[in-house]
């Protein structure tokens, strides 16, 4: 599975432009016998697998294809580009940091008044994004607008690459690794019949996720994501959220949802009875697709298994390579306790 997280963390998928990740999974996915593949307006790719027990459409897993990153907003008459945030990135890690723009997948840098001209004032405080600018390397406007234009996507830089303690430092680990577990698991005989939403635009609003969810119906969905670790120096006690390297993260609430108790304990009794390592996040907040997929039709029981990754929607997050191959495992076991229940 590592191999294909690597392989998903170097494509570009800033939330309304997944093409590059969606293209990926389809072609992977094309490779399967018997699978029903379809996509949507929205950008949602939605695969459907028959297992050992036929349930229908019951059961749903949901893991977004899309990445924070920027939109081009204007070109100056100087070469730059001005640009906004697609998705919450804190400006503080951006300026400074590689991008590539648009389809040619133009070089460039996120830039900022050099310091020396700032007042002390300015140096107190978090720029403005109306402060900041993209560096193509152009002399002026017309150079500039050959490479780019307005409306164009970019991705922050970040080669994936294991490192320290059985860590993996990439880009937009939020949300491939879900991706790279949904992907594992087609490829395997499954207990019942799974419906997977690979869903777009999470990153501004879990978007895709309400029409993926709309279209599925189902009764059951387990979301498979990755969630902000704050086990750092100078942080104390519940503000650590949780660690990468204590297993996946067993949610039972967040900023947009509250679970369905009885799935949690059910992910915590599989847990236990299997020797996985689990925890909770100590602090309530965030959200994920699981918001959008509850409240849809006449409502959805919900579940979630997330990595607990530093430094999420970063240039460069950080995670555990044990807790990735946890929540497979985890969701294996999920997958036989659900077709167990149907009966």
């Amino acid at each position: 599975m590592l191999n294909t997280l690597k392989e998903l963390c170097r494509l570009n998928g800033v939330s309304g432009n997944e093409d590059e990740v969606r293209d990926f999974i389809s072609a992977r996915l094309a490779r399967i016998n018997g699978l029903e593949l379809r996509s949507d307006a929205t950008g949602n790719l939605l695969a459907f697998k028959k297992g050992k027990k036929s349930t229908g459409n019951k059961l749903m897993l949901c893991a977004h294809m899309d990445e924070v990153g920027v939109i081009v907003t204007r070109i100056t008459d100087e070469g730059f580009l001005k640009f906004d945030f697609v998705g919450g990135v804190d400006r503080r890690v951006a300026i400074g940091k590689p991008v590539v723009i648009g389809e040619k997948k133009v070089p460039g840098v996120i830039g900022l008044k050099a310091i020396h001209l700032t007042t002390k004032e300015e140096r107190k405080k978090a720029p403005r994004t109306e402060a900041l600018y993209i560096d193509i390397g152009c002399k002026d406007k017309a150079s500039a607008g050959k490479l780019a234009e307005p409306g164009d996507y970019g991705a922050f830089v970040c080669q994936p690459e294991e490192f320290g303690d059985g860590l993996f430092k990439a880009r937009a680990i939020d949300d491939r690794v879900g991706c790279a577990v949904m992907l594992k698991l087609l490829e395997e005989e499954l207990p019942l019949d799974v419906a997977f939403a690979f869903t777009a635009q999470e990153e501004v609003g879990t978007r895709g996720a309400f029409g993926a969810a709309f279209a599925v119906t189902p009764e059951v969905a387990l979301v498979l994501e990755t969630t902000t670790a704050a086990n750092l120096p100078g942080v104390e006690g519940h503000r650590r959220v949780c660690s990468p390297g204590r297993g996946p993260v067993i949610s039972y609430m967040d900023g947009g949802t509250v679970y369905d108790r009885e799935l949690f304990e059910v992910l915590r009794r599989l847990s236990e009875e299997n020797g996985i390592p689990w925890q909770t996040k100590e602090y309530i907040a965030g959200g994920n697709d699981a918001r959008a997929v509850q409240r849809t039709k006449a409502g959805v029981r919900v579940a979630a298994l997330s990595a607990a990754v530093r430094y999420l929607h970063a240039p460069a997050s950080v995670g555990s390579i044990a807790d990735f191959e946890s929540i497979l495992k985890l969701t294996r076991l999920f997958l036989k306790e659900m077709a167990k229940r149907s009966d």
